[in-house]
This record gives structure tokens, C-alpha cells and sequence, in this order.
């Protein structure tokens, strides 16, 4: 089953309803799935065909899921890319990938053909730039039929995530992966269906975004598609449209408040909250219902590997507040010590996480080009998340600890070996540890702690942020940068972050306090 297919049964049913939105621009489901074929013709014409790669480098708008099912129709596979990430990080997943044609924002284009080194055609959304191509020149009219997929022909997206030895790796989801997932699993539990009217505020490109589209799409509901977060164009949105469906990171709820606390009937069409990325405080569960007394919070625990693992339903948000759910229909988990053995009910252990055979169901069909890794990442068919978990008598699972070495902010992932060897390519720097220390708006942020060489002169602040921004994406680069003469280390040499912490903590503290004094 694949998921254009879907698309285009909708799109036959109901042509007249309104399927996205993006602020003055309406799309009927006719209309899209017109598009969308006009957009296959287009990708065919140019020979891209069954298992080719084609990099969507976009913002939030109509166009990226124009391209995202365009693609799909051709059988070939999406390798969707967030423009928080820099071009040079995107040059990476090109040669990865072997994508032969990217769809990026006119305003990146100059860049992304400066980065890719490996030959690839790029058509630009937006702006006519010259020297590029435009993304209508991909729409092709006529009726010719597309050639048939080969039915072996399953993988439909190629997400990259950071790992811990800082090289990306690119996870292979099957349509069946995003199907079940977002087509049926978050339906059938979370009781969303083709009646509501969706708000995609984060990233498309993004795993998160990426299900909110394919919940509207699948369902035939209408998709609202925010281009840039903001409290106040959310709430515009909302209130405009009727919005009933919504997903959002904790983050992004914190920022809301102000706004809806001055006037919570801009958002009274809402009935369902979709929340994950981080934990989401009672307080602010607390608040946002007292505001909304019909919305219902539903909060989940997922990796892009492994898809939806766990979920909270409203009634458990508070009986069971620091939990992340209980394992969603369907999916298996065990947690295990380091010998592989099951812990008993409130002991702490690696979560691994089972739905059938790996691509068949929820869990990635594996690592792109990357047999190796993806061996490792599985043991007799279960994934191991590198969480740290415990469950309850109850089934209720707790993430006590991280053993990957991960920041998330603003829920978004940041993996600190990726930022540490970013940093350590400027001179004057022996070694680097980053951290992660609590934020109130974004759950954490990244600190970086240098450790100069001898008789050197490390850089600053200043440039160690912005030899990142250059070289990463801008939300993984240090807010604090911090220095000390030696990084305290065991008796092995392993730099101890546990101890780093406490100290972070306090030299910021004092830092903010001095500027507060001085203000």
C-alpha cells in the first residue's frame, strides 16, 4: 500500500474540499492530486524513476507536498532536508544518498550549488533565480501514464539523523513505516479523522511535521501549513480556520502562553493537542486546559528509527504525569541490562522496541549504505533506542537516562560528538566537551566546554558560534561557551561530562547574576 495512492483516492472522492492552506494560497484535493501527478510526468521526463533519490530542501509551504507525493508516484524515495540545517551539512546527504536532483528555496540555491560536489540538478521553489531552474518547469501536463512500480519497490523516505560518532546516517522508512504510523496508529488512539482541519507548525522536513502532513493527507482532512512559527500567527490560524487538530513541542507551548492567556477563545476549535519532543511539565498541562477546557493532550514518546513507541493519553496526564505512556497498540518493548537479559518491573535498562519485521509496520527498515550500523542497531529483530527506561506494574515506561550522548532542544535532537568535532577543527582547541544544562523555554541548551592547548590562544565566543553556524545547523550551535584549563577525565582519559554539569550549571548562574548587578 502505498501512500500517493492514498492521496489519490482522496482526491477523486471529495476534488471540491479544501486540502491545504497556506496563507492566501488554497489547494482543493482535485486540484492537488492533478498536481501531484503533473509533478511525477515532470520528475519522469527527467529520468528519475523507481529507487532514485530526490532531496526536498524546503520550508513549510504547498510546493513540499506537491514534491513529497510527486516523487512517491515516480517510486522513487524522499530525502527530506529542514533549512535549519546548513548547506554544507546538505552536501553530505546528497553524496550519501546519491540523489541526483534537489527541490530547494530559491534563497539556497547559490549555496547548495557551492557545497554539492557531486553532480545533481537543482530546482529552486520561490523566486526565478538564473542559472537554476524553476520548480514549475517539474510540472508537466497530459495524461500519459506513469510507468508501473516494481512491487519490491517499498522505501518511500531516507531521514538523516545525527549519530554519536557525529556522522548522519540516513534512516530508510518503508510507506508501510509512515502509513501505520501516522495513517492508522495515531487515528485510531489519538481519534483523529478526515472531519478535522490540521495545523503543521514545525518543519515538513522534519519527522514530527512530516507526520502532522501525512495525518491530514491520509485521513482527507485539510492541512494548514505554517511557514515560521509564530504564537500569534498560530493563534490567527486557529482562530481563522477552526483548526481542531494541532501538534506542538513543549517549547512551542511555552512561547503560546502569553498570547492565549490574553484571549483563549482564539483557540476554542481545538480538540486535540499532539505534544512530544521532550517532557511536557504539568504546570503547563495544567495551564493550557484550565485556558481549554475541551482540548485533549495527548503526549508520545518516538524515534525516527522506531516511529510512535509509546503514548499518554488525556486521562493520564496527570495520574501518571512523568511517564511517557504505556507502549502503543501493536508495538512490543522490552528493557534489557547490558547482557542482554529482561529487567524486572522498576529496574532501569536499555528500551529496545519490536513491530514485526523491521520496514514492515513502525520500525525504519534500516540504515542507508550503512549495513554495519544497522546490524548494530538491532538485536534478533528488536531496535535498540539507547534509552534508558524503566516500566511500572502498570506498563507505564519512564525514560530515566540517555546512554546516547543527546541533547534535545526545543524538540529538536543534538547529538554532542556531531557539535564536539564541529568545534575541535579551529585551532587552539586541545579538547571540547558539550553538554546539555535546563532551559525554561527550550528544556535545554547547548553548552560547549573548551579546553584549551598548551601555550595557545583558543577563539572566542564568538567565533566558536559562528564557525558552527556555518557548519551545522544553527539550532545545535553552543549558547553558552565556557572554558577551563583541563576537562575532568577518569582514569582511562574518557572526558567526565556527569561532573561537568554542576559546574556548567553554576558558572552560568554566576555569569547571569553579574549581568543582572550590572544592569
Amino acid at each position: 500500500m502505498r501512500l500517493e495512492n492514498i492521496l489519490f483516492s482522496h482526491s477523486l472522492s471529495q476534488p471540491e474540499k479544501t486540502a491545504l492552506i497556506c496563507g492566501e494560497n488554497r489547494l482543493n484535493w482535485g486540484d492537488l492530486g492533478n498536481r501531484v501527478r503533473s509533478v511525477a510526468r515532470g520528475l519522469a521526463a527527467r529520468g528519475i524513476g523507481s529507487g532514485d533519490k530526490v532531496i526536498l530542501y524546503m520550508s513549510n509551504q504547498i510546493e513540499f507536498a506537491e514534491a513529497f507525493f510527486g516523487v512517491l508516484a515516480t517510486g522513487a524515495v524522499v530525502v527530506p532536508a529542514t533549512t535549519r540545517i546548513s548547506p554544507h551539512e546538505l552536501a553530505y546527504f546528497q553524496a550519501d544518498s546519491g540523489a541526483g536532483l534537489i527541490i530547494c528555496d530559491a534563497n539556497l540555491a547559490e549555496k547548495v550549488a557551492a557545497e554539492v560536489s557531486v553532480g545533481a540538478e537543482i530546482y529552486t521553489v520561490g523566486e526565478t533565480i538564473s542559472d537554476f531552474a524553476d520548480f514549475s518547469c517539474l510540472r508537466q501536463s497530459g495524461t500519459t501514464p506513469l510507468p508501473p512500480i516494481p512491487l519490491e519497490q517499498d522505501e518511500a523516505a531516507i531521514l538523516y539523523t545525527s549519530g554519536t560518532t557525529g556522522q548522519p546516517k540516513g534512516v530508510v522508512l518503508t510507506h508501510a513505516n509512515i502509513l501505520v504510523c501516522h495513517g492508522y496508529m495515531n487515528a485510531v488512539e489519538w481519534g483523529i479523522n478526515g472531519d478535522d482541519i490540521y495545523l503543521v507548525v514545525s518543519p515538513m522536513a522534519h519527522r514530527a511535521g512530516m507526520g502532522r502532513m501525512i495525518n491530514a493527507l491520509m485521513l482527507g482532512g485539510t492541512l494548514n501549513i505554517l511557514s515560521r512559527f509564530d504564537p500569534d500567527d498560530v493563534l490567527s490560524i486557529i482562530e481563522r480556520e477552526q483548526v481542531t487538530v494541532l501538534g506542538l513541542v513543549p517549547t512551542m507551548c511555552r512561547m503560546m502562553m502569553p498570547v492565549l492567556e490574553a484571549d483563549p477563545q482564539r483557540a476554542a476549535s481545538l480538540r486535540r493537542l499532539a505534544v512530544t519532543g521532550e517532557a511536557f511539565p504539568v504546570p503547563l498541562k495544567e495551564r493550557l486546559i484550565a485556558l481549554l477546557p475541551n482540548l485533549e493532550i495527548v503526549s508520545f514518546f518516538g524515534m525516527t528509527e522506531a516511529g510512535g513507541v509509546t503514548g499518554l493519553m488525556h486521562r493520564e496526564q496527570f495520574t501518571h504525569a512523568g511517564s511517557v505512556g504505556r507502549p502503543c497498540p501493536g508495538v512490543e518493548v522490552r528493557i534489557t541490562d547490558e547482557d542482554g537479559r529482561d529487567v524486572m518491573d522498576g529496574e532501569a535498562g536499555e528500551l529496545l522496541v519490536r513491530a514485526g519485521r523491521p520496514g514492515a509496520f513502525t520500525v525504519m527498515k534500516g540504515y542507508l549504505n550503512n549495513p554495519e550500523q544497522t546490524e548494530a542497531a538491532f538485536s534478533d529483530g528488536w531496535f535498540r533506542t539507547g534509552d534508558m527506561a524503566r516500566r511500572d506494574a502498570d506498563g507505564y515506561l519512564y525514560i530515566v537516562d540517555r546512554k546516547k550522548d543527546m541533547i534535545v532542544s526545543g524538540g529538536l535532537n543534538i547529538y554532542s560528538k556531531e557539535v564536539e568535532q564541529t568545534i575541535t577543527e579551529l585551532p587552539g582547541i586541545a579538547d571540547v566537551a558539550v553538554i546539555a544544562v535546563p532551559d525554561d523555554v527550550f528544556g535545554e541548551s547547548v553548552v560547549a566546554v573548551i579546553e584549551p592547548e598548551k601555550g595557545a590562544v583558543a577563539p572566542d565566543k564568538n567565533q566558536i558560534v559562528e564557525h558552527c553556524r556555518q557548519r551545522i545547523a544553527g539550532y545545535k550551535k553552543p549558547k553558552y561557551v565556557l572554558y577551563r584549563s583541563e576537562l575532568p577525565r577518569n582514569a582511562t582519559g574518557k572526558i567526565l561530562k556527569r561532573d561537568l554539569l554542576p559546574w556548567a550549571v553554576a558558572e552560568i548562574t554566576a555569569t547571569t547574576d553579574q549581568a543582572k548587578v550590572a544592569s
